[in-house]
């Protein structure tokens, strides 16, 4: 029953607490871009100094979103320079839990030298460049877990009425069903720990591979993996605090056999879910369509459920709103975690300031809009050409044709046009599907004019 009003750089609104002591207050955002204090009173007096205006990003996903700026590409080089007083970083606190939480942990981090080598490499790249372009204060929140499945951010009352998940969803029970002791998974844990420990004091010594560290056993129902279980303890305590919109980089735990092919429904499942959770319409979405990674195959019949999932993403482009950086060219074939995340950053900023700002500027890689046989030859259009399309570094590469007998080849291809590309091979000369940069690791090297790299694809549903 207390009243309670907040006020902030001129602005001020009221609210009394319900039965529980809750309340919110919505108020008018302010034109302040300077560092202001926020007042909330009612018997007693809050004040929060230090407090920024500006544009709120969640960046989200696994160990590509978390991995830091000390740890990619040029960290020195970038921390130095990293003195940005009106970019902020919340780092929220790893948390699982089996009911939605309404806390989390974690705090506001200036942007500093002494702080920015901490923060989510991607997310601030993404930030640094609006806030260049813009010249308003940015804030990032930094949700995400290396080695996380997408159904464990996803709530769970969505992934029930999607017949695709029904059968994850019941193994799952199950697990939950299995006893576990805590006191035996730790007990082996320590004793396969201490064999690593001597093993790997062993292996220094005679200058071998070190071996790799045992796993702790965790309790199904502790698991980050378990469906709905990071959303409960990480994403729905944010919500609704006020973002302009997501950007997701996650994908490579669900790109594996049994995984893959669910991965068309569960992202825009997700979007779906945050985007009425938080209730601010269909806020801004865009994810990091997977680069490359793997050894590089030379049969163009090798099954790729990274590929897959690329697929998944390009397709979730029809749900409104949303945007995706391409960035096939941007892997490392022996390191799942590519360490170039200033171009990630840039290609994502790209999409937002002209699908969210309005500023003007290419902001997408080629996609394929429509494909034409005629005869021998495949025609493919594209959108986001951009002043052209381009053959990167030499002749097209990338492009395979099959015939009715479903076996594919790799195929000739030239550039027709600002926005087409001719494709043929001999060894098909009926072709009914054409597939590009459909691999694990593809060679390809289409782009447009704005040296973004054109989305992977394909015409068939094998």
């Amino acid at each position: 029953g207390e009243v309670v009003s907040v006020e902030i750089a001129g602005k001020s609104a009221k609210a009394t607490a319900n039965a529980e002591g809750k309340w919110m207050v919505k108020v008018d955002r302010p034109s302040s871009k300077k560092p202001t204090t926020l007042l909330i009173k009612g018997k007693n007096t809050i004040t929060i100094n230090d407090v920024l205006i500006g544009e709120v990003w969640l960046a989200s996903g696994q160990s590509n979103m978390q991995l830091n700026v000390s740890e990619a590409q040029s960290p020195k080089t970038e921390i130095a320079a990293g003195d940005y007083s009106q970019i902020r970083m919340f780092t929220v606190d790893r948390r699982v839990a089996s009911e939605p939480q309404e806390d989390c942990g974690g705090s506001w981090v200036v942007c500093s030298p002494e702080t920015v080598g901490r923060f989510s490499a991607t997310a601030y790249y993404f930030g640094r460049d609006l806030h260049q372009e813009l010249r308003t204060p940015v804030g990032l929140i930094n949700a995400s877990w290396g080695g996380t499945v997408i159904e464990g951010w996803t709530s769970l009352p969505p992934q029930k009425t999607e017949p695709v998940l029904e059968p994850m969803l019941v193994s799952w029970e199950k697990k939950l069903e299995l006893p576990f002791d805590s006191e035996e998974a730790d007990a082996k844990y320590a004793e396969k720990y201490a064999a690593w420990k001597t093993a790997t004091e062993k292996a220094r010594a005679e200058g071998t591979k070190l071996p790799g560290a045992p796993k702790k056993q965790i309790a199904p129902a502790l698991q980050p993996n378990r469906p709905a279980n990071i959303f409960n303890g990480m994403i729905a305590p944010l919500i609704p605090y006020a973002i302009r919109g997501n950007i997701w980089y996650q994908g490579e735990s669900n790109a594996v056999d049994f995984l893959a092919p669910r991965y068309e429904k569960q992202l825009p499942l997700l979007i779906g879910d945050w985007r009425k959770r938080w209730n601010q319409g269909d806020f801004p979405f865009a994810w990091v369509q997977l680069p490359f990674y793997k050894e590089r195959s030379p049969d163009p019949n090798a099954p790729s459920n990274w590929a897959i999932v690329r697929e998944a993403m390009s397709r979730t482009l029809a749900l409104p709103n949303t945007g995706m950086a391409i960035c096939i060219d941007l892997g490392q074939a022996d390191n799942i975690h590519p360490l170039r995340k200033q171009p990630v950053g840039q290609r994502l900023a790209s999409w937002a300031k002209s699908q969210v700002y309005g500023v003007k500027g290419p902001w997408s890689g080629p996609l394929l809009s429509a494909h034409e046989i005629k005869g021998a030859d495949v025609r493919l259009t594209f959108k986001h050409a951009d002043g052209g399309l381009v053959a990167k570094d030499g002749p097209l590469k990338g492009f395979s044709l099959a015939g009715s007998d479903k076996k594919w080849f790799f195929a000739d291809a030239r550039l027709s046009g600002e926005n087409q590309v001719m494709v043929s091979s001999p060894a098909v000369p009926r072709p009914i599907a054409v597939r590009y940069a459909w691999a694990d690791n593809p060679e390809c090297n289409l782009y447009n004019s704005a040296d973004l790299p054109a989305s992977p694809f394909r015409t068939d549903d094998w």
